[in-house]
């Protein structure tokens, strides 16, 4: 995995020519799927507040061809000044309207026509995106690929876990054949409590998932029966590093954004990853993204993020009156490892997230103030840190949310015994097919 097999890892502000910070949304919805706005404003929005690149991942759909959308279903989508905005902003010779059948129509413009109005080298990335989605019975899978090189139909499957794994292996080989890091990564799994924990342990060609998704409908606390989005991140990570020897997942934020009108719904501006790369480019991005260079944010900038093999150091940048505190977790290496299943109605349910021990991703130590520090023992299967603030995100889902930063694991190498190549490992059967 990169810098990550290596000796250690420094993510830090860096001179020029050195590696840096990139600021970016990987998961973002326009009117080309069921977003509300058209793309090049929505990609304005992100590059006027200091967003560095974006992927604008509709679904089942890339920004090609020729494409034309009736103004009042623009209009019903909530978009009541959509045209108008769009028309102010990049003119009326840019906006092309026609009339059809009686109904008055707008183009919707493609990436290759629009992104040489946003793009600018080393200040503003656009980087071409797809969420795959797809669904097995009811449960919705839908899986983001970052740098598609070309639309991914939906492959289907006979379980979650034949879907997941149909899809990812349609990335990969895409990649394999276009010779361009693509990044797939599996989007919220709790929405429509479609994706457990086993689930992600198990499909071992998923290496990302999203930790954080702004969006308020995708269940990222869990319920009584549901294990919350972070909760899953650290039973998948000691299961697959614990019992089938094979690399963690690591963890990203992103929007989801849907909604460009109002503060209702899947609005913009709720979560994001930071990455370290010596370019803006979508190769160089993708590719530091599979080398686990990145940290997820809701609100949280880390300075700095290293790792020597024995300590995990952070520094925060602070901001005024905000306190910062910082748990670093893990489970270690004879952990309690009794599980049992959810029992709803008086029946196990297969479909949930399975009960697991308080072993499993414990809160190892918890530190407060800007440069939080944790010094491996040496018996941990890994260890991750979430920083939390005194103060809410900019955009909060939920009340009582709180600005948070995610690291990835660390520590879990020495305990592998799959051999790796460039983020992919070489897969087991898996136990429960």
């Amino acid at each position: 995995m990169g810098a990550l097999l290596g000796a250690a890892i420094v993510l830090a502000a860096c001179s020029t020519g050195a590696p840096r910070w990139f600021r970016g949304n990987l998961h973002t919805h326009s009117l080309w799927s069921d977003g509300n706005d058209f793309p090049e404003v929505i990609a304005r929005w992100y590059k006027e507040r200091d967003y560095d690149f974006l992927g604008i991942s509709d679904h089942n759909t890339l920004h090609a061809g020729e494409r034309w959308m009736q103004v009042d279903q623009v209009v019903r989508r909530g978009a009541r000044v959509g045209v108008k905005r769009y028309r102010e902003l990049f003119g009326r010779d840019w906006v092309e309207m026609r009339e059809r059948d009686g109904k008055q129509e707008v183009r919707l413009r493609r990436l290759d026509e629009y992104r040489p109005l946003l793009e600018q080298p080393g200040q503003f990335l656009l980087i071409q995106s797809e969420e795959i989605t797809d669904a097995f019975e009811k449960k919705p899978i839908h899986i983001n690929a970052t740098n598609v090189q070309e639309k991914i139909t939906p492959q289907h499957g006979h379980s979650v876990r034949d879907v997941m794994r149909n899809n990812l292996r349609a990335v990969h080989a895409q990649s394999k054949r276009v010779g361009e890091p693509i990044v797939p990564h599996l989007n919220h799994p709790n929405f429509g409590w479609a994706v457990t924990a086993e689930d992600l342990a198990h499909v071992l060609e998923e290496r990302f998932f999203e930790v954080y998704n702004g969006h308020p409908s995708v269940h990222q606390l869990g319920d009584e029966l549901h294990a919350s989005v972070e909760r899953i991140w650290d039973i998948a990570n000691t299961l697959r590093i614990a019992e089938l020897d094979s690399p963690p997942l690591f963890g990203l934020a992103t929007d989801d954004s849907h909604n460009y009108f109002n503060a209702s719904g899947s609005t913009p501006g709720r979560g994001w990853v930071m990455v370290r790369a010596r370019e803006l480019t979508a190769r160089a991005i993708t590719n530091a993204l599979i080398d686990g260079e990145f940290y997820a944010s809701s609100g949280v900038t880390l300075d700095a993020v290293q790792f020597d093999g024995r300590d995990l150091q952070l520094r925060i940048r602070p901001r005024p009156g905000v306190t910062y505190r910082t748990e670093f977790r893990g489970t270690r290496r004879g952990y309690d490892r009794s599980r049992q299943p959810v029992e709803h109605e008086g029946k196990a349910r297969a479909d949930l997230t399975w009960r697991y021990s308080a072993d499993v991703g414990a809160v190892l130590a918890v530190v407060e103030g800007l440069a939080p520090s944790y010094r491996l023992r040496g018996d941990e299967l890994y260890v991750r840190a979430v920083v939390t603030a005194s103060r809410a995100p900019d955009n909060p889902v939920w009340e009582g949310q709180r600005a948070q930063a995610w690291t990835q694991p660390v520590g879990w190498r020495e305990t592998l015994g799959t051999v790796m190549l460039h983020g992919h490992a070489e897969v087991p059967p898996d136990p429960a097919r």
